[in-house]
């Protein structure tokens, strides 16, 4: 058994959290900690709620601390949870520097204890379809992969009107996206930033263009924005020998808005409609065209990959070394409007 405590009672942790760590029968959530007394979302039977951290800190039982609160309190907080020996999982963004995620993985190590980032995006329905798809080989060489993931919430940046580089989109997003390129592709050997404020200087950040370059004349474009009315697809995979366009993205955090939770069999399902087109030329020059059943998307897989590492002693499904490399990507990336 694995016994947890969450630090943070919002959104996070009762929509992206909690829902995939209770499908795992041997993990226990025995506190959850907020500051304030007022919950406004239903407790969880057998869980006990604090409003002192100390109660978290000080419980023996308790080995492994969840840190989802606001992202410039990530790093302090997973810092107070090493120094009181517990292990730790991360929300992202994981820290704002590469320093600071550094620091927190040479003092777990020295400790004997574990931290990771919650990753939970590598395991998206369009992102594991795309993978599915490349390895079938079907496309042949793949030359350029577009990413993107985009909306049209023009108020959010709108009602911003101050620059933080934590709460930017860069970080705020680009932690899903750039942390799938590097689980997937690997390190690359350049990367190009088109990073903007499109209301103005000193306003939010509210668009990227990232360009990942590997060799063998592999690019991976990584774009998003505030103000896309009609979304661009999930993404696009250009072959030597053909396309494949996954125009929806993964459907969990949909179902999860319309508090229909994974206890239910078809959660995050795509139907036929969402599947993605893959087009291509055969061997004997035959043309095809086709839906590709879409791949199943499960972030209870992060919770799992945790528990096998702390109770068991598997490898991490995140490591370390990958996020700080995304840390560092974030942290150029943001420089360019600092």
């Amino acid at each position: 058994m694995l016994t947890i405590a969450y630090i943070g009672n919002g959104k996070s942790t009762n929509r992206y959290h909690i829902p995939f760590s209770t499908k795992n029968k041997n993990i226990r959530i025995k506190t959850i900690f907020s500051r304030s007394n007022n919950y406004d979302w239903e407790k969880l039977e057998n869980v006990t709620y604090v409003n002192n951290i100390n109660d978290v800190w000080n419980d023996s039982e308790i080995q492994l601390v969840v840190v989802s609160t606001s992202s410039e309190s990530h790093y302090e907080l997973a810092l107070e949870a090493l120094n009181h020996n517990k292990n730790v999982l991360v929300e992202k963004p994981f820290t704002e520097t590469a320093a600071q995620a550094r620091a927190l993985f040479d003092l777990a190590k020295a400790k004997g204890l574990f931290i990771q980032c919650y990753q939970n995006r590598r395991f998206d329905s369009d992102f594991l379809t795309v993978q599915k798809v490349i390895n079938s080989g079907v496309l042949g060489d793949v030359f350029e992969v577009e990413m993107h993931f985009d909306y049209y919430r023009p108020e959010t940046p709108e009602h911003t009107h101050h620059f933080s580089r934590i709460n930017s989109y860069l970080y705020g997003h680009g932690c899903h996206t750039v942390d799938q390129v590097l689980s997937y592709f690997g390190n690359p050997s350049k990367v190009d930033y088109d990073v903007r404020q499109l209301l103005g200087n000193n306003r939010m950040n509210d668009y990227f263009d990232l360009d990942f370059y590997y060799e063998e004349s592999l690019k991976v474009s990584v774009k998003s924005s505030f103000f896309r009315l009609k979304e661009r697809p999930s993404f696009v995979v250009y072959g030597k020998k053909g396309v494949f366009v996954k125009q929806t993205k993964d459907r969990q955090e949909e179902h999860l808005k319309l508090f229909y939770m994974p206890t239910n069999t078809d959660f995050g399902i795509d139907l036929p409609e969402h599947y993605g087109v893959l087009t291509y030329i055969d061997e004997d020059g035959g043309y095809h065209e086709e839906k590709v059943v879409s791949e199943i998307g499960d972030y209870s897989r992060i919770y799992e990959g945790i528990y096998q590492t702390i109770i068991h002693g598997k490898d991490k499904i995140v490591k370390d070394e990958e996020t700080i490399r995304q840390i560092e990507i974030l942290e150029e990336g943001i420089s360019h409007l600092e």
